[in-house]
């Protein structure tokens, strides 16, 4: 063939379209839901949240030297380098705007993942549009487990639940009674969801296996105006330990309304929620020195792994202050979903969710102090060891399992 201008020209237009249409496929989106109270009662948690899976999808997005999935690759090498995008939706606490906003995120917004809730209330109608529909959906920071046990196949937890949370506490009570500490009897203070309910059953189950007994067991109404009467039922049982399972404006109150009635625990042992929440310790905090909460995260593990602090850095410069126990959560969260999307090569719902099923991530490749992550048949982590931490000098210390501790138990509380 005889090569004109025109042919040369040809040829470029060619070669040119040949590289918009690659470029296009490098450009190419990974749109993921992420649905979280952001508005009403539980608003901050929903901002902090934001900033959370903003962090991960910096990190997952561009290049970083850290030990963690998808960091040292600019987006998803197994599409293309493809980019992260959340579209954030709000279920405003409510399970049935919940229902409604995932059957809008994926029908409306295409997502291929959903990511959330906080109130595990919420994830019972999220997962459920999920199974419908398909797309996998990722349990980040709920902790109810009856939660994985309704036989749904794309539902996922990287996270320890309430029975897991449950026994470390009562492993810590064990152990101090091996020094010689005197515990004995427990109250039970939980609000009515699923949250605290499961929270509960799970104590109870503990309490009577380990010998302890529970003097009260009370529920409250989430959200409710006064724990007035609440207060002066635990004020009278004077137990050894009370184990709240609040959520952060409850918290709140109750621990205002102990203060107003003369109650003081000897100990408060509480299912984190409220009680992991800087919000609650700006309000109240100067009257919970000592009060200990289950977690899923210790930034004392920066000590021994620096790209924790070096992550939180990033986190805090979002959100102005440090992961917590949700926040945590949330970021891996997100970075267990888009390492499942990778080596499934895929945005189908099928192939996300055998990736999922596949996972076998490293505990020192997290910023959590877990063993790994692997899911059961179920779709739970049982690999997420939990920790309790300690309010102590205006922050958390980990005081137990021993293995994660960095300082020991002060008990009773002060």
């Amino acid at each position: 063939m005889t090569i004109t201008r025109r042919n040369v020209l040809l040829g470029g237009v060619a070669s040119a379209a040949l590289l918009t249409t690659a470029a296009r496929a490098q450009a190419k989106e990974v749109v993921i839901g992420v649905i979280y109270p952001l508005s009403g009662a539980s608003a901050q948690i929903g901002v902090d949240a934001q900033r959370a899976f903003e962090t991960a999808a910096d990190l997952i997005n561009n290049k970083y030297d850290f030990d963690l999935p998808l960091a040292r690759d600019e987006g998803l090498p197994g599409l293309g380098g493809a980019k992260i995008r959340l579209v954030f939706a709000d279920h405003q606490a409510d399970p049935q705007k919940g229902r409604a906003e995932a059957e809008r995120l994926i029908t409306q917004e295409k997502v291929c993942a959903i990511v959330g809730t906080y109130q595990s209330a919420v994830a019972v109608t999220v997962s459920q549009i999920c199974e419908r529909y398909q797309i996998p959906f990722l349990s980040a920071d709920n902790s109810s487990p009856s939660l994985h046990r309704r036989g749904l196949k794309y539902y996922f937890r990287a996270a320890p639940h309430d029975e897991m949370f449950s026994q470390a506490m009562f492993d810590f009570f064990d152990a101090l009674k091996k020094k010689g500490q005197k515990i004995e009897t427990l109250s039970l203070f939980h609000e009515d969801t699923i949250f605290g309910t499961d929270s509960a059953n799970a104590q109870l189950k503990l309490a009577k296996e380990r010998g302890y007994k529970v003097v009260a067991d009370i529920k409250y109404r989430a959200n409710s105006p006064s724990l007035t009467a609440e207060v002066q039922q635990l004020k009278a049982a004077d137990a050894d330990v009370l184990m709240p399972s609040s959520y952060t404006t409850d918290g709140i109150l109750l621990v205002k309304t102990m203060a107003e009635l003369g109650y003081k625990p000897k100990a408060i042992v509480a299912q984190d929620a409220g009680f992991s929440e800087k919000a609650l310790y700006d309000a109240v905090g100067d009257k919970l020195e000592g009060v200990i909460s289950r977690g899923s995260f210790s930034l004392d593990l920066a000590a021994k792994r620096p790209m924790v602090g070096k992550i939180n850095e990033m986190y805090s410069k979002r959100s102005g202050k440090d992961f917590n126990d949700y926040s945590s959560r949330q970021f891996m969260g997100l970075i267990v979903m888009a390492d499942a999307i990778n080596r499934a090569k895929s945005t189908e719902g099928d192939k996300i969710r055998q990736a999922l099923v596949a996972t076998n991530m490293p505990g020192d490749h997290t910023i959590m102090p877990w063993k790994d992550v692997k899911f059961s048949a179920e779709g739970q982590n049982e690999d997420a060891d939990p920790v309790l931490l300690q309010y102590v000098g205006k922050k958390f210390v980990t005081i137990f399992p021993p293995q994660a501790a960095v300082a020991d138990a002060i008990w009773p509380m002060k």
